[in-house]
Protein backbone atom coordinates (compact mmCIF):
# COMPACT_ATOMS: atom_id res chain seq x y z
CA UNK A 1 0.00 0.00 0.00
CA UNK A 2 1.03 3.60 -0.42
CA UNK A 3 2.60 4.80 2.85
CA UNK A 4 3.99 8.34 3.17
CA UNK A 5 6.90 8.34 5.59
CA UNK A 6 5.03 10.41 8.19
CA UNK A 7 2.36 7.70 8.46
CA UNK A 8 4.62 4.63 8.43
CA UNK A 9 4.61 2.31 11.45
CA UNK A 10 7.57 -0.08 11.44
CA UNK A 11 7.88 -1.19 15.06
CA UNK A 12 7.34 -4.96 15.04
CA UNK A 13 5.76 -5.30 18.52
CA UNK A 14 3.37 -2.47 17.66
CA UNK A 15 2.37 -4.18 14.42
CA UNK A 16 1.91 -7.48 16.25
CA UNK A 17 -0.22 -5.80 18.92
CA UNK A 18 -2.38 -4.33 16.17
CA UNK A 19 -2.92 -7.69 14.45
CA UNK A 20 -3.91 -9.32 17.71
CA UNK A 21 -6.31 -6.51 18.59
CA UNK A 22 -7.91 -6.45 15.13
CA UNK A 23 -7.60 -10.11 14.22
CA UNK A 24 -10.72 -10.32 12.03
CA UNK A 25 -9.32 -9.39 8.64
CA UNK A 26 -9.25 -9.98 4.90
CA UNK A 27 -7.32 -12.86 3.39
CA UNK A 28 -6.53 -11.94 -0.22
CA UNK A 29 -5.23 -14.26 -2.94
CA UNK A 30 -6.22 -15.22 -6.47
CA UNK A 31 -8.72 -17.79 -7.69
CA UNK A 32 -8.71 -18.41 -11.44
CA UNK A 33 -6.39 -15.39 -11.87
CA UNK A 34 -8.93 -13.05 -10.22
CA UNK A 35 -8.53 -11.39 -6.79
CA UNK A 36 -10.45 -13.35 -4.14
CA UNK A 37 -11.12 -12.33 -0.53
CA UNK A 38 -12.24 -14.24 2.55
CA UNK A 39 -13.29 -12.37 5.70
CA UNK A 40 -11.90 -14.45 8.52
CA UNK A 41 -10.37 -14.30 12.04
CA UNK A 42 -6.62 -14.88 11.97
CA UNK A 43 -4.40 -15.70 14.93
CA UNK A 44 -0.79 -14.57 15.21
CA UNK A 45 2.15 -16.56 16.54
CA UNK A 46 4.73 -13.81 17.16
CA UNK A 47 7.74 -16.07 17.55
CA UNK A 48 7.30 -18.34 14.52
CA UNK A 49 9.54 -16.82 11.84
CA UNK A 50 11.16 -13.41 11.55
CA UNK A 51 7.85 -11.53 11.39
CA UNK A 52 5.49 -14.11 12.87
CA UNK A 53 3.04 -16.62 11.47
CA UNK A 54 -0.74 -16.40 11.03
CA UNK A 55 -3.09 -19.36 11.24
CA UNK A 56 -6.76 -19.60 10.35
CA UNK A 57 -9.29 -22.00 8.88
CA UNK A 58 -11.88 -21.65 6.14
CA UNK A 59 -14.69 -23.76 4.78
CA UNK A 60 -13.58 -26.60 2.52
CA UNK A 61 -16.29 -25.45 0.12
CA UNK A 62 -14.47 -22.12 -0.21
CA UNK A 63 -12.40 -22.35 -3.44
CA UNK A 64 -9.69 -20.04 -2.15
CA UNK A 65 -7.61 -22.77 -0.53
CA UNK A 66 -7.31 -24.90 -3.67
CA UNK A 67 -5.03 -22.45 -5.48
CA UNK A 68 -3.46 -20.60 -2.59
CA UNK A 69 -0.26 -22.64 -2.23
CA UNK A 70 2.66 -20.95 -3.95
CA UNK A 71 0.99 -17.55 -4.19
CA UNK A 72 2.06 -14.40 -2.37
CA UNK A 73 -0.93 -13.90 -0.09
CA UNK A 74 -2.02 -10.69 1.63
CA UNK A 75 -3.73 -10.47 5.02
CA UNK A 76 -5.30 -7.08 5.74
CA UNK A 77 -6.09 -5.90 9.27
CA UNK A 78 -8.02 -2.65 9.73
CA UNK A 79 -8.37 -0.59 12.87
CA UNK A 80 -10.25 2.55 13.90
CA UNK A 81 -11.00 5.16 11.24
CA UNK A 82 -12.75 8.51 11.23
CA UNK A 83 -13.58 11.45 8.98
CA UNK A 84 -11.57 14.55 9.90
CA UNK A 85 -13.18 17.88 9.09
CA UNK A 86 -11.02 21.02 8.73
CA UNK A 87 -13.70 22.85 10.74
CA UNK A 88 -11.89 21.46 13.79
CA UNK A 89 -8.64 23.23 12.80
CA UNK A 90 -10.00 26.79 12.99
CA UNK A 91 -8.54 27.57 9.57
CA UNK A 92 -9.83 27.75 6.01
CA UNK A 93 -6.53 26.62 4.52
CA UNK A 94 -7.20 22.90 4.89
CA UNK A 95 -9.41 20.19 3.39
CA UNK A 96 -11.30 17.19 4.79
CA UNK A 97 -9.44 13.92 5.16
CA UNK A 98 -9.77 10.51 6.77
CA UNK A 99 -7.63 9.16 9.60
CA UNK A 100 -7.24 5.39 9.74
CA UNK A 101 -4.99 2.53 10.76
CA UNK A 102 -4.12 -0.62 8.85
CA UNK A 103 -1.55 -3.40 8.81
CA UNK A 104 -0.77 -5.58 5.79
CA UNK A 105 0.94 -8.96 6.19
CA UNK A 106 2.39 -10.70 3.13
CA UNK A 107 3.56 -14.27 2.94
CA UNK A 108 3.13 -17.78 1.64
CA UNK A 109 0.52 -20.23 2.82
CA UNK A 110 0.71 -23.89 3.75
CA UNK A 111 -2.60 -25.74 3.49
CA UNK A 112 -3.38 -27.93 6.51
CA UNK A 113 -5.71 -30.91 6.18
CA UNK A 114 -4.20 -33.28 8.75
CA UNK A 115 -6.89 -33.78 11.47
CA UNK A 116 -4.65 -33.29 14.53
CA UNK A 117 -3.18 -30.05 13.18
CA UNK A 118 -6.64 -28.83 12.21
CA UNK A 119 -7.90 -29.64 15.70
CA UNK A 120 -5.08 -27.60 17.24
CA UNK A 121 -6.02 -24.60 15.07
CA UNK A 122 -9.67 -24.89 16.08
CA UNK A 123 -8.80 -25.30 19.75
CA UNK A 124 -6.60 -22.21 19.73
CA UNK A 125 -9.34 -20.16 18.05
CA UNK A 126 -11.89 -21.32 20.62
CA UNK A 127 -9.55 -20.53 23.52
CA UNK A 128 -8.78 -17.07 22.12
CA UNK A 129 -12.30 -15.90 21.36
CA UNK A 130 -14.23 -17.75 24.06
CA UNK A 131 -11.68 -17.47 26.88
CA UNK A 132 -12.73 -14.05 28.15
CA UNK A 133 -16.45 -14.77 28.23
CA UNK A 134 -18.28 -15.27 31.55
CA UNK A 135 -19.47 -18.71 30.37
CA UNK A 136 -17.06 -19.74 27.62
CA UNK A 137 -18.08 -22.42 25.17
CA UNK A 138 -15.71 -25.37 24.92
CA UNK A 139 -15.28 -28.29 22.54
CA UNK A 140 -15.11 -30.48 25.65
CA UNK A 141 -18.89 -30.29 25.84
CA UNK A 142 -19.18 -32.66 22.89
CA UNK A 143 -15.74 -33.26 21.44
CA UNK A 144 -16.88 -36.00 19.09
CA UNK A 145 -19.39 -33.61 17.51
CA UNK A 146 -16.76 -30.86 17.07
CA UNK A 147 -14.18 -33.28 15.66
CA UNK A 148 -16.79 -34.63 13.30
CA UNK A 149 -16.94 -31.21 11.63
CA UNK A 150 -13.22 -31.12 10.79
CA UNK A 151 -13.67 -32.58 7.28
CA UNK A 152 -15.70 -29.46 6.44
CA UNK A 153 -12.79 -27.05 6.99
CA UNK A 154 -9.23 -26.51 5.81
CA UNK A 155 -6.46 -24.92 7.86
CA UNK A 156 -4.10 -22.27 6.52
CA UNK A 157 -0.73 -21.22 7.90
CA UNK A 158 0.75 -17.98 6.53
CA UNK A 159 4.42 -17.38 7.28
CA UNK A 160 4.82 -13.60 7.17
CA UNK A 161 7.62 -12.38 4.91
CA UNK A 162 6.76 -8.67 5.00
CA UNK A 163 4.74 -6.39 7.28
CA UNK A 164 3.48 -2.91 6.48
CA UNK A 165 1.80 -0.54 8.90
CA UNK A 166 0.03 2.69 8.03
CA UNK A 167 -1.19 4.79 10.95
CA UNK A 168 -2.58 7.97 9.38
CA UNK A 169 -3.18 10.07 12.48
CA UNK A 170 -2.66 13.68 11.36
CA UNK A 171 1.10 13.48 11.95
CA UNK A 172 1.53 15.99 9.11
CA UNK A 173 -0.23 18.67 11.18
CA UNK A 174 1.14 20.67 14.13
CA UNK A 175 0.53 19.37 17.65
CA UNK A 176 -1.93 22.14 18.50
CA UNK A 177 -4.15 21.23 15.56
CA UNK A 178 -3.95 17.53 16.41
CA UNK A 179 -5.07 18.25 19.97
CA UNK A 180 -8.15 19.99 18.57
CA UNK A 181 -8.90 16.95 16.42
CA UNK A 182 -8.54 14.63 19.40
CA UNK A 183 -10.90 16.72 21.50
CA UNK A 184 -13.48 16.81 18.70
CA UNK A 185 -13.26 13.06 18.12
CA UNK A 186 -13.69 12.39 21.83
CA UNK A 187 -16.74 14.66 21.83
CA UNK A 188 -18.28 12.64 18.99
CA UNK A 189 -17.98 9.61 21.26
CA UNK A 190 -18.56 6.75 18.81
CA UNK A 191 -16.28 3.72 18.89
CA UNK A 192 -14.22 4.62 15.83
CA UNK A 193 -13.78 8.26 16.85
CA UNK A 194 -12.65 7.26 20.33
CA UNK A 195 -10.28 4.67 18.88
CA UNK A 196 -8.65 7.18 16.54
CA UNK A 197 -8.42 9.76 19.33
CA UNK A 198 -6.65 7.23 21.57
CA UNK A 199 -4.14 6.37 18.86
CA UNK A 200 -3.55 10.05 18.12
CA UNK A 201 -2.80 10.69 21.79
CA UNK A 202 -0.29 7.82 21.82
CA UNK A 203 1.33 9.19 18.68
CA UNK A 204 1.71 12.66 20.19
CA UNK A 205 3.10 11.24 23.43
CA UNK A 206 6.06 9.52 21.76
CA UNK A 207 7.14 12.48 19.62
Amino acid sequence: MYIPSSFAETDLPTLHDFIERHSFGLLVSQVAAVPFVTHVPMLLNRTAGDYGTITTHIARANPQWREIAGQTVLAVFAGPHAHITPAWYDTNRAVPTWNYTAVHAYGHVVVIEQPDELWNIVQRAVATYEGGRPKPWSTAGDESFARGLLPQIVGLRLKITRLEGKFKLSQNHPAERREKVIASLEQQGDENSLGVAELMRRSLAVE
